[in-house]
C-alpha cells in the first residue's frame, strides 16, 4: 500500500525510496530515514566519487556507520497495529455469510445483518437501520447518564450525611467513653478513700488497744513487784519475831490483809469486721444521679418581696435570713417567714437542680404546687397569714397542701413529710450515714416523682416521693429556716 499520499501519516515513518512504512529503519547522518533493505539496495546506485550519497539530499554517508532508529521502529509498530485493528473492524462490519455490509439491525435477535439475511432468516422481524438503532441507543445513553448522574449526586449527598453521622456518633462515643472512664476513676477514688479510711480506723484501734495493754502490763508489773516486796517482808518478820519488832509485824500483816489484786480492764477480743460497700448499689446510685443531672436546669431565686426576713443575693442564686426577720418574736419556729421559690415554674418534663447546704443546721428543700392554703398577690408573690395555733412546726409541709419536701432540724435530724389522717403530717425520720453538703432534687412530672440525692455521698438516695399529684404548675422550693448560713444554688457536681 502506498502511504505517500496519506496526510494522516507523518513523513518520518515513510521510506522515501519504497514509499511504504519503514521496515527496520536506519538513520543517515543527514537525518533522513530509510528501510534497511532499501538503503542497502540503493548503495550501488547512489555511489559517486567513492562515496555513498543520500537519495533525498545527496549528502555523503558511511554505509558502515548506519544506526538503527528504535524510536521510529516503535512508532511504526503502533501504526501497523492500528491499521490491523481498523482492517479487522472493517471485516467485522461485513456479513460473515454474504460478505455484504451489515447496515440493518434485527431487534428480535439483537444483531446486525445485511439485506440478504433479511430475506433468508429474519422475515417478519422488526428490522431497523443501524443508524436508527445507534441514534436510539445514544438517546438512551443520555437518559441513563443523566439518571445515574442524579443518583451519583444523591449518593454523594448521602455519603456526606453518613460521614457527618459517623463523626457525630464517634464524638458521642468518645464523650460516653470519657464519661465512663471518669465515672470509674471516681469509683476507684472512692474505694481508695474508703480503703485508707478503714485502714486508718484499724491503725487507730490497734494503737488504742496496744496502748491499753501496755498500761495494763505496767500496772501488773507494779503490782507484782509490790507483792514480792510484801511477801519478802512477811517472811523476814516471821523469822525475826520479837517484842521490838511486834509493831512492824502487825503493820505488815495489815498490809497483806488489805491487799487485793487489781485486775486490768480486759480488752475486747472481738474485732469489728469491715463491711465492703455495695458496689452494685453504688453503681446504681451513680447511674441514677448521672441520669438526673442530665436534666439540670439553671434556676434563679425569686424572693417574696413582702417578707423582709430573707435576703437573696444579687445573682439570685443564694438566700439567707435577714437580721430582723418577720414574726421573729411571735412565732420563732414559723416556717412561713422563710419561704423562697424559684423564678422558674414547670408544668411538664424532667428537671434537676442542686443546692449547697454546707454548714447549715436546718433547712427545707423540695417542690411546691399552689393550693388553697396560700393566697396569691399579683404584685409581690405569695403573702401568708400566720396561724399561731399550729401544733407542729411542720404542719403545712405535706403533699396534701402542695409540698413535697425533706428537711433538716437540730443539725442532725433529717425528715420527710408525708400525708396523715391528722392535721399534722406524718414525719418520717431518715437515716443518713453521710450528712449531705450538697442535695440534688430531681422532678419528673411524667413519672409523678420527686427524688432527693445526697451528692456528697456519691449520689445515694435521701428520699423519693412517688405518685405525686401536681394539681398546677410546680415551683422549686427553698427554706433556709432560722439558720444564718445561706442556701446556694450551684451547677451539678460529680
Amino acid at each position: 500500500m502506498d502511504f505517500s499520499s496519506q496526510g494522516s501519516i507523518h513523513e518520518e515513518v515513510i521510506c522515501r525510496i519504497c514509499h511504504q512504512l519503514l521496515t527496520e529503519p536506519l538513520s543517515l547522518n543527514c537525518g533522513h530515514n530509510f528501510c534497511q533493505a532499501c538503503i542497502s539496495a540503493n548503495e550501488s546506485e547512489s555511489f559517486f566519487g567513492g562515496q555513498c550519497r543520500c537519495p533525498v539530499c545527496q549528502s555523503p554517508y558511511d554505509p558502515w556507520n548506519l544506526l538503527p532508529n528504535q524510536q521510529l521502529t516503535d512508532r511504526v509498530k503502533k501504526i501497523r497495529e492500528a491499521n490491523m485493528s481498523s482492517h479487522q473492524q472493517q471485516r467485522r462490519d461485513l456479513c460473515e455469510h454474504h460478505g455484504e455490509n451489515c447496515h440493518l439491525f434485527c431487534k428480535e435477535d439483537g444483531k446486525a445483518i445485511c439485506s440478504f439475511c433479511v430475506q433468508e432468516q429474519h422475515q417478519g422481524h422488526q428490522i431497523y437501520s443501524v443508524e436508527e438503532v445507534v441514534k436510539e441507543c445514544q438517546e438512551k445513553f443520555q437518559v441513563a447518564v443523566y439518571r445515574l448522574t442524579q443518583e451519583q449526586q444523591e449518593a454523594e449527598k448521602l455519603e456526606g450525611v453518613i460521614n457527618e453521622e459517623r463523626d457525630t456518633w464517634k464524638n458521642c462515643m468518645q464523650t460516653e467513653r470519657e464519661r465512663i472512664l471518669k465515672g470509674f476513676e471516681e469509683m476507684r477514688g472512692i474505694l481508695d478513700r474508703e480503703e485508707k479510711r478503714e485502714l486508718q480506723k484499724l491503725d487507730d484501734n490497734e494503737v488504742h488497744v496496744l496502748d491499753n495493754l501496755a498500761v495494763a502490763k505496767d500496772q501488773m508489773a507494779q503490782q507484782s513487784q509490790y507483792m514480792r516486796e510484801l511477801i519478802s517482808d512477811l517472811q523476814r518478820h516471821m523469822c525475826e519475831a520479837s517484842v521490838d519488832t511486834l509493831q512492824d509485824i502487825i503493820n505488815v500483816i495489815r498490809r497483806s490483809e488489805v491487799w487485793t489484786l487489781k485486775k486490768p480492764k480486759i480488752v475486747s477480743k472481738k474485732l469489728s469486721t469491715f463491711r465492703f460497700p455495695d458496689l452494685n448499689g453504688m453503681l446504681k446510685a451513680f447511674k441514677e444521679l448521672a441520669e438526673a443531672q442530665s436534666h439540670w436546669v439553671d434556676l434563679t431565686l425569686n424572693p417574696f418581696n413582702d417578707l423582709s426576713n430573707v435576703v437573696v443575693s444579687e445573682d439570685h442564686r443564694q438566700v439567707t435570713i435577714g437580721s430582723d426577720f418577720m414574726f421573729r418574736n411571735v412565732y420563732p419556729r414559723n416556717f412561713f417567714a422563710f419561704d423562697v421559690q424559684s423564678s422558674q415554674n414547670f408544668s411538664s418534663g424532667k428537671y434537676y437542680w442542686e443546692v449547697d447546704v454546707s454548714g447549715k443546721v436546718a433547712w427545707i428543700l423540695g417542690v411546691y404546687s399552689k393550693t388553697s392554703n396560700l393566697n396569691r398577690n399579683k404584685s409581690s408573690g405569695f403573702v401568708f397569714t400566720p396561724k399561731p395555733n399550729y401544733s407542729n412546726a411542720y404542719s403545712r409541709f405535706r403533699p396534701e397542701n402542695g409540698y413535697w419536701v425533706v428537711g433538716l432540724q437540730n443539725q442532725s435530724e433529717y425528715n420527710a413529710f408525708e400525708d396523715s389522717s391528722t392535721t399534722d403530717p406524718n414525719i418520717l425520720t431518715l437515716f443518713i450515714a453521710v450528712p449531705p453538703h450538697r442535695v440534688g432534687i430531681f422532678l419528673d412530672q411524667e413519672a409523678s416523682t420527686v427524688t432527693f440525692f445526697n451528692v456528697t455521698n456519691h449520689g445515694s438516695l435521701i428520699y423519693k416521693f412517688s405518685k405525686c399529684h401536681f394539681s398546677q404548675t410546680v415551683y422549686p422550693y427553698f427554706n433556709p429556716w432560722n439558720c444564718p448560713v445561706p442556701i446556694t444554688l450551684c451547677p451539678p457536681s460529680s
